[in-house]
């Protein structure tokens, strides 16, 4: 800030310079009301209605990677197993690449064995398109925690696939409706 010291003389102009200070004081006050009232109203937001939906759903294409996810449960059962008992945090988690159970090591491997092939059809990385590369669907059981979903998610991503989506049962869609 500048500040005039008067001169010699009786003779005194006076000051054209604006006081701020007055003017930051009320800008921060009324910055830290925002920030107090602003989190309390968004908060207090009740009874929302979610849209609803009409898609269409897209068609599997033979070259896209299927994956089947479930859970055991605490007593090594797998969804459908007499006396299944529900899937539990503990229980072990099952991938199936089409029908054939699979662990992790061998998930990796075979991504990336179908990725390399996938760009050697494609004469290289240099030629290889967006579209040329498959989409990996996921079918997850409703029981499976989400460590052995996010898992797989991990698994394939790291492998080079980037398009994955899930998928839902139609009659879901139904009851939604």
């Amino acid at each position: 800030m500048a500040m005039s010291v008067g001169g010699a003389g009786g003779e005194e102009k006076p000051m054209s310079d604006i006081n701020t200070t007055p003017l930051v004081d009320v800008m921060l006050v009324l910055l830290i009301i925002f920030l107090i009232a602003i989190p309390v109203v968004i908060q207090t937001v009740d009874d929302l209605e979610i849209p609803v939906v009409e898609f269409e759903p897209t068609e599997t294409k033979n070259e896209n990677i299927l994956l089947s996810v479930s859970s055991t449960d605490a007593n090594g059962l797998s969804p459908g197993d007499e006396g299944f008992a529900g899937a539990s945090p503990n229980g072990e988690c099952r991938v199936y690449v089409n029908v054939t159970p699979v662990d992790n090591v061998e998930l990796q491997e075979l991504a990336v064995k179908r990725l390399e092939s996938i760009i050697e059809n494609a004469g290289g990385v240099e030629n290889l398109k967006e579209e040329d590369l498959p989409e990996v669907h996921i079918r997850g059981d409703i029981n499976a925690p989400y460590r052995c979903i996010g898992g797989a998610i991990f698994t394939v991503q790291r492998a080079g696939f980037a398009k994955v989506g899930f998928i839902s049962s139609p009659i879901a869609l139904v009851e939604a409706g």
